[in-house]
């Protein structure tokens, strides 16, 4: 692997590519056909990616994404790992874009309707209690709707600014994504996203190859990502 181009500067450090372990694909026993041109070698029974397609395959992907935002477009980051979610949660509140981070509910996508509507009731709740609504309630009936709202914030927080079906998705592995790719797919969604050696690359429109297992890793690409849109 010779060492990737600084020219575009909203990119990873080769090095830092290579410490946080970004061109480690998964075993040859799982290994998908369709990856086989971002390999560089295969060591120890390990495909090691190419770190010069993983760049190409970023660059690809920033473009298209910076290109959607400046058209107004929104993008929907997905983070459905735990090694994920913190950095997915970064980038997108930085983007000012929508997420799902740990779990994906189901007709998010293809159900928008039901999901808004759940939004919209976790905001009325949030209204009643901040104007004193919650007083009339006993004790074990207001802790009751606290706890309520505590559990909607959590599956619906980051998708308040999901104000319409999203043009675009970003997920963080396509192999912990099928069910939000299968839906995007289903409602004519497009998707960029990180996939690793034992999945299809052609599942989504922009793929980039790396270790969707490291935290390090997915979180320089998310940086990478932050870094591109904001470059003029």
């Amino acid at each position: 692997m010779s060492e990737v181009s600084t020219t575009t500067n909203f990119l990873p450090a080769y090095e830092d590519m290579v410490k946080s372990g970004m061109h480690f694909g998964r075993k040859k026993t799982i290994f998908h056909p369709n990856m086989k041109p971002y390999v560089y070698t295969l060591k120890d029974n390990i495909y090691i990616l190419d770190l010069i397609k993983t760049a190409d395959s970023l660059i690809k992907a920033i473009d298209f994404l910076k290109k959607s935002i400046a058209e107004g477009k929104m993008v929907l980051f997905v983070g459905l790992t735990k090694q994920s979610a913190d950095a997915t949660k970064t980038a997108a509140e930085a983007l000012s874009m929508p997420y799902v981070i740990n779990r994906w509910l189901g007709g998010t996508l293809t159900n928008f309707k039901t999901i808004i509507g759940r939004v919209k009731y976790l905001e009325d709740l949030e209204k009643k209690q901040a104007e004193g609504g919650f007083e009339k309630f006993t004790k074990k009936e207001k802790v009751l709707k606290e706890r309520e709202i505590a559990a909607l914030r959590l599956k619906f927080d980051g998708i308040r600014k999901l104000t319409r079906v999203p043009d675009v998705i970003f997920i963080t592995s396509l192999k912990e994504s099928q069910l939000p790719v299968r839906e995007a797919k289903i409602a004519g969604i497009r998707v960029a996203g990180i996939v690793n050696t034992d999945s299809n690359p052609k599942q989504i429109d922009y793929p980039i190859a790396a270790n969707d297992n490291s935290k390090k890793s997915v979180g320089l690409i998310l940086e990478a990502i932050q870094r591109g849109i904001a470059t003029q």
